[in-house]
């Protein structure tokens, strides 16, 4: 209802009060209350949407700060015996399969150099009727050190490598990386059987390249469903360090414990293929 000022006058007169009129905003302080709400819509804008905190769980146990363990075991073909032929390697004396151990690593780069390091290490070794697989993933960079130790302590004097293009990668990175930590260099002593070389060997020619993936589906048949190239790796590690979920991580884990696998099978292929330059 409209209240005139004549009106207000008289009620002013006979109450001998002034009535309180509604205050109403002035063109400055709305234009305040307006700058304060978009400073305030800006704010909400820039702060950064953390993903919840069950999607951000890396698959494993955390055995130190930052340090994440995955164990799994993966069932044999067929048994194993205890020692494998190494002809394929240009080696005479056969191999202990009890002192094989596969290993591959994901990292930050695939240029190498003292700026990449490697966020995750998985391994494969003989348990059994099983093949053991272990994968090391940090999630801080502040972890790397006790990832290399449990490296380590994994490894015996008498372990024999088995990568593949470990020996012109995975092993002068790790090399650095421990060297850069202040830690003895435990790799550089051991045996190390690179499967790429007898491979390429083998196979080279006969299929369009040599890479792993192309090997394990050509040789081995297997057929990677979903799988996260390599070269996405970095930017998977990256994501979730910067507060992303675990998603794109799984998948690398994924990736890597296939790598593992498939060392395996293929060292046994080759070693069913005898001499070096044997055709199948």
């Amino acid at each position: 209802m409209t209240v005139s000022l004549a009106r207000l006058r008289a009620l002013r007169q006979e109450s001998g009060t002034s009535p309180r009129v509604p205050a109403v905003a002035t063109t400055d302080s709305r234009t305040q209350i307006e700058a304060l709400r978009k400073l305030i819509r800006l704010k909400e804008r820039a702060q950064p949407k953390q993903a919840p905190a069950h999607s951000r769980v890396i698959p494993g146990i955390e055995i130190a700060e930052g340090l994440w363990l995955a164990e799994s075991f993966h069932a044999l073909d067929a048994a194993w015996p205890d020692q494998l032929c190494c002809k394929f390697d240009r080696r005479d004396v056969p191999v202990h399969t009890r002192d094989l151990l596969f290993f591959d690593t994901e990292t930050t780069g695939l240029a190498g150099g003292t700026g990449t390091r490697a966020f995750m290490i998985g391994v494969a070794d003989i348990q059994d009727a099983h093949l053991r697989i272990r994968q090391l993933t940090i999630s801080t960079m502040r972890a790397e050190t006790a990832m290399l130790e449990t490296f380590q302590s994994w490894l015996a004097p008498g372990t024999v490598l088995a990568s593949y293009n470990g020996k012109s990668y995975d092993a002068p990175l790790l090399r650095t990386r421990f060297r850069l930590m202040s830690l003895a260099d435990p790799i550089s002593a051991l045996d190390h059987i690179d499967l790429l070389y007898p491979s390429r060997r083998h196979w080279k020619g006969r299929y369009e390249n040599c890479r792993l993936a192309t090997i394990e589906h050509r040789v081995l048949g297997v057929v990677r469903e979903d799988d996260l190239p390599g070269s996405e790796a970095p930017a998977a590690w990256l994501q979730y360090l910067r507060g992303g979920s675990a998603h794109m991580l799984k998948r690398v884990l994924a990736h890597n414990h296939q790598d593992v696998v498939s060392l395996a099978r293929l060292f046994v292929r080759l070693s069913q293929t005898g001499s070096p330059v044997a055709e199948e």
